[in-house]
């Protein structure tokens, strides 16, 4: 049952939505990510207050997320193309198995339960975390590896992007860590992962949830929220270039520690809900 609310209860809902975006368009440029781990925390919440069955409610967090990053890792892409700094072969290489594992990925979530979504962000999230913060190097070669690699690891991209509602930047940050690639250069080509992530991603939701509509609020999409989608995604495209400013002129561990704290802060989130 969606619950009902008063103008001034839903004025406030939508100034955290365009909150959220603020933040989500400063990540995507900073760290080449979409902003999903903020985005799906705050529609968490968000759906939460509007009664959006739990059944159904982690579902309709990442579709929209996913959505929401369309746009956002669009500008964020092209801004960081603008300085050079994105490696395009690599790119290339991954388009497809990365476009393959966000497919399977989304259908697939249209058959689990919210706990395995929340689960995946909460313990993926986590281990990137601590190993951003520990400053450790998990550092395998020095140059990222042969074409069969590369394959496997956008195939797990993809899939573990879709089950997060994320744009992918975290895992591509990671493995340009640990191929000992400039972390500027991780952030400008995982802006490029969250263009290949989040299209496809976001349809295959809208599919997924297409049984499910009886359940979903007003405006939605299958698991996509057009409402949360179309007040939240103008303002993040709109500061993503300042986020990539902020990179450029950030030292590499000073990169980590910001991303690691906040990917630390939306797994102990998660965690406590999971556990409550």
């Amino acid at each position: 049952m969606i619950a009902q609310f008063s103008v001034e209860a839903l004025a406030w809902l939508a100034l955290a939505i365009v909150a959220a975006g603020v933040v989500s368009g400063v990540l995507a440029g900073l760290f080449g990510v979409g902003g999903g781990a903020v985005i799906v925390p705050v529609l968490y919440e968000i759906f939460g207050l509007l009664g959006v069955p739990e059944e159904v409610r982690m579902h309709l967090c990442i579709g929209t997320s996913l959505a929401i990053i369309i746009p956002t890792s669009i500008r964020s892409f092209r801004a960081h193309r603008a300085r050079g700094a994105v490696d395009m072969d690599a790119l290339k290489i991954w388009a497809i198995p990365v476009v393959l594992g966000v497919v399977v990925g989304s259908l697939v979530a249209g058959f689990v339960p919210s706990a395995f979504l929340k689960g995946v962000f909460m313990t993926v999230g986590a281990l990137i975390a601590l190993k951003m913060l520990s400053g450790s190097t998990l550092r395998f070669s020095d140059d990222l590896p042969g074409k069969p690699a590369m394959t496997a690891y956008g195939l797990g991209i993809g899939l573990l992007s879709s089950w997060m509602g994320i744009g992918g930047g975290s895992f591509g940050n990671l493995i340009y860590a640990m191929h000992n690639r400039p972390v500027h250069q991780g952030v400008a080509t995982s802006s490029g992962l969250g263009v290949l992530i989040a299209i496809p991603g976001a349809i295959g939701y809208v599919i997924a949830g297409w049984p499910e509509m009886a359940q979903l609020p007003p405006a939605s999409l299958g698991y996509v929220s057009l409402i949360g989608a179309i007040i939240m995604a103008p303002v993040s495209v709109l500061v993503a270039p300042l986020g990539v400013k902020l990179a450029h002129g950030w030292s590499k561990r000073r990169l980590e520690i910001a991303l690691g704290s906040f990917l630390l802060l939306v797994s102990l989130r998660f965690a406590y809900d999971l556990l409550a």
